[in-house]
């Protein structure tokens, strides 16, 4: 093996386990670093492959921005999109975007600068091409895109695809689709585009293998730790709130029932709490009667009700503490039975 070799092998391992590390954080810091991190892995990745750094193998030629730095955007747009969802994927891709577009733009107005003020260029600040840079935005955002949905089309539960074949056909039909976007906008019409076509595809080919390992292993490791079933979500979730809008609607729906439920029960706790402070203010007080018929008067028990007048004898039936019992005084007994002894006689509760 050689040096340059396993310099990219190392390179590579170094910088997909930092992306992922950093995704792994965001349960204690957010994603935040996460973002930024991609931002400067895109900045990179613009500049090593404007100066066209490579390593040859045999005859397959690796371009260190697409083996190394582009491998690792897809593997954190991948692990973004699967436990975070499609709004913080929108959030990745635009921040892969925006730095693809400043990058070369940057590097035009430092060219600008030194030729204006008369100095030499800079050999050390790859001049950007517009094709090629375009091409390569497109083709970025485009990927990204793809990924996204071509992972919810390969989880349809009628396909019946295992986690990691599912893995590495997302993740090897995002590289072959980069291959034909990037190379037919940056290169058709010149002899060398069959070439670079071909090349790239059997080089794209061994990164899939090389990374889709260590990428199963992530997700495998995220699942269990974290209890995660993979959601199926519609397949153009990426592009559209769909997802999003279904869940925020159930739990606004669940949210307005427990108000519901709440709100019942505490005007039943008021209406009950009011009764009974009338009732208290009523026993405790003074008791309104007729000076006639003897009629009490009762106060209503919800707003807005009149107020009743009611027998003695009804009114203390109302009152829970209160049970009659029939019986006769010394008076009546006499009147009624005179044969019968003075004591009173006490019968069945009415």
């Amino acid at each position: 093996m050689s040096h340059e070799l396993l310099i990219l092998i190392v390179e590579a391992l170094t910088v997909y386990l930092l992306v992922l590390g950093a995704h792994a954080l965001r349960s204690r810091h957010g994603l935040a670093f996460f973002y930024a991190l991609m931002g400067g892995i895109t900045a990179v990745m613009s500049w090593v492959t404007d100066a066209g750094v490579s390593v040859r193998v045999g005859e397959i030629t690796f371009m260190v921005g697409s083996a190394v730095f582009y491998t690792a955007l897809l593997l954190g747009v991948f692990v973004v999109y699967v436990f975070d969802g499609p709004r913080a994927t929108r959030v990745t891709i635009l921040t892969v975007a925006g730095v693809s577009v400043m990058v070369p733009l940057i590097a035009l107005v430092l060219h600008i600068q030194m030729r204006i003020a008369g100095h030499p260029m800079l050999t050390y600040v790859p001049v950007p091409s517009l094709r090629i840079n375009v091409a390569s935005v497109v083709a970025t955002v485009a990927d990204l895109l793809f990924l996204a949905m071509s992972w919810e089309f390969l989880g349809k539960p009628r396909l019946g695809l295992h986690l990691w074949f599912r893995a590495f056909l997302t993740l090897l039909g995002v590289m072959w689709l980069d291959v034909v976007l990037f190379a037919t906008g940056a290169f058709a019409g010149t002899d060398a585009y069959l070439n670079i076509m071909t090349g790239t595809l059997a080089s794209r080919l061994v990164i899939s293998l090389f990374a889709c390992p260590l990428l199963y292993a992530y997700l495998h490791w995220q699942k269990q730790k974290k209890g995660i079933l993979f959601e199926n979500r519609p397949v153009l979730a990426i592009l559209k709130e769909v997802a999003e809008i279904r869940v925020e609607l159930t739990l606004a729906q669940q949210e307005i029932e427990h108000r519901k439920i709440a709100e019942a029960e505490k005007n039943a706790a008021i209406e009950k709490l009011e009764a009974t402070l009338r009732r208290m203010r009523q026993l405790e007080g003074l008791l309104p009667i007729c000076s006639s018929c003897r009629m009490i008067r009762v106060e209503p028990v919800a707003a807005g009700e009149a107020p009743r007048w009611l027998p003695l004898e009804t009114y203390l039936l109302n009152e829970k503490s209160v049970t009659f019992t029939h019986g006769i005084c010394p008076e009546c007994l006499k009147k009624l039975y005179p044969g019968m002894p003075e004591e009173p006689r006490t019968g069945r509760p009415a």
